[in-house]
């Protein structure tokens, strides 16, 4: 192997990798029907061959891999918990049981709408999108599949609101990452993201009221709706107790537990009250946190709503992520991803357009990279000194961030977040992405105040002191 060159590959190697990527996505998912992940292996070799005709040694191109990989290991053991949380859960009849109730309560007209309510109360709690997908998500996911509503809607107004308390609540790692990256205080930043979130939220829910009162007339009648209730019941033993497993995933949060090991209590909890509760051996029990609950009902939409979940349904997503973020740690550790954003950055010449040019790396990253957090990180380090020899204060930076960051990294399935999104909700990105209407409209604003000048608060020079 020849040893690196001091030297990083030019702009037109480095789009090259990016041109194939598309194209090969392109090709194997909409012509060959297939699934994101070969094209991702063959980006990733082309970005390989090209680095190391550039110069680039064996041992730094597989370090990069591994190096993103390693990344992306949080999410991954995180996915493989909600795996088996969802076994547990419906397994032990908690989702059978939060599908009950929510088929009692929620009408087709209003159910949109109180998707996203919901999901935002539940994200803004606890600080997490990811809990949000995997918990109540799964549930409102079956719900709107009992009323016979469009799942891609139902699981864009889970993602809107899942999304708008990731973005907002203070235990929010995106949220508490951005500020850090970009030099703002936490709740400096939160309160001047709420000039983009808040008409965005607003906007979102105007549009699930006006799709909930045009779906409620196609939804399932009353008799089926009452046919799906009594036949929960007659499965499980629908007890309030079961509530206790979700509660404890949200008190865990609250608390600011990590993720990973309240999921896991959550899914634990799920097991022992399952065993206690329903008809289950601790051995039937172990099957479900491992290859998931298999309905056998014989009626198609019964089997089809709760045969789900366990540790095996979650590979496919892991190898998902696992191929991204090779081809990702490939382009960094090539430096093709650095030139991209050394060109990127001469274009951002005025406020409208710096803000343009960080919104569009930050979705450049999400697709690339692709994970949220490097498309906070990378942009961050990129425009912090752009924005302040723009005299642009360090929050408008890090709302940006957030703006398109991390409310588009749902909307592209090999994402870290856009493959957990499609595993808890099973439903694909591509799918619910004309539905989401926060993640789409949020980067709108933020780009119109860019260019308006609105809200982008300047850099606040400090008083002069008397001498003497």
């Amino acid at each position: 192997m020849s040893s690196d060159k001091t030297t990083s590959p030019g702009l037109g190697i480095s789009l090259v990798p990016v041109i194939c990527l598309i194209a090969f996505l392109f090709t194997g998912i909409s012509l060959l029907h297939g699934s994101p992940h070969i094209p991702l292996i063959l980006a990733s070799a082309v970005t390989a061959i090209l680095g190391y005709r550039s110069g680039i040694s064996w041992k730094t191109l597989l370090d990069s891999i591994v190096h993103g990989i390693s990344i992306a290991m949080p999410a991954i053991l995180i996915l493989m918990a909600i795996g088996i949380l969802i076994g547990t859960w419906v397994a032990s009849g908690i989702v059978p049981l939060m599908i009950f109730y929510g088929l009692k309560i929620l009408s087709p007209g209003i159910f949109l709408v109180a998707t996203c309510l919901i999901c935002s109360v539940v994200s803004f709690a606890t600080g997490s999108s990811w809990s949000t997908a995997g918990t109540v998500g799964v549930a409102l996911i079956g719900v709107g599949q009992g009323l016979d509503l469009p799942l891609p809607m139902v699981a864009g107004a889970i993602v809107s609101g899942a999304y708008f308390g990731d973005k907002l609540s203070p235990l929010s790692d995106t949220t508490n990452l951005a500020p850090a990256v970009a030099g703002s205080e936490l709740f400096e930043h939160i309160r001047h993201m709420l000039y983009t979130t808040v008409p965005s939220l607003i906007i979102a829910l105007i549009l699930y009221g006006i799709l909930g009162a045009r779906i409620s007339e196609n939804a399932a009648s009353m008799e089926k709706v009452e046919t799906l209730s009594l036949t929960l019941q007659s499965l499980f033993n629908l007890s309030p107790w079961l509530l206790l497993a979700p509660l404890t995933v949200l008190l865990l949060i609250i608390i600011r537990v990590p993720a990973l090991p309240s999921l896991l209590a959550g899914g634990f909890a799920g097991a022992i009250l399952g065993v206690l509760t329903q008809e289950m051996t601790v051995g039937a029990m172990f099957t479900a946190m491992q290859e998931g609950y298999v309905s056998e009902t014989g009626v198609a939409q019964v089997d089809e709503l709760l045969s789900r979940g366990g540790l095996d349904s979650m590979m496919w997503t892991i190898s998902l992520v696992l191929c991204a973020m090779a081809f990702g740690g490939l382009m960094e550790g090539s430096g093709m991803l650095g030139a991209i954003s050394s060109s990127v950055l001469k274009l951002a010449s005025t406020t409208g357009r710096l803000t343009a040019t960080t919104i569009a790396t930050c979705i450049g990253m999400n697709i690339v990279a692709p994970d949220q957090y490097l498309s906070i990180i990378v942009p961050g380090r990129m425009y912090k000194s752009a924005f302040e020899k723009s005299g642009l204060a360090a929050k408008n930076l890090s709302r940006c961030l957030e703006d398109a960051g991390t409310l588009t990294s749902p909307l592209i399935p090999w994402n870290t977040c856009g493959a957990t999104m499609m595993a808890a909700l099973a439903v694909n990105p591509f799918a619910f992405l004309p539905f989401a209407f926060l993640n789409l409209i949020n980067p709108i604003i933020s780009l119109i105040y860019g260019f308006t000048g609105w809200t982008m608060a300047k850099i606040e020079t400090a008083p002069e002191t008397e001498q003497g």
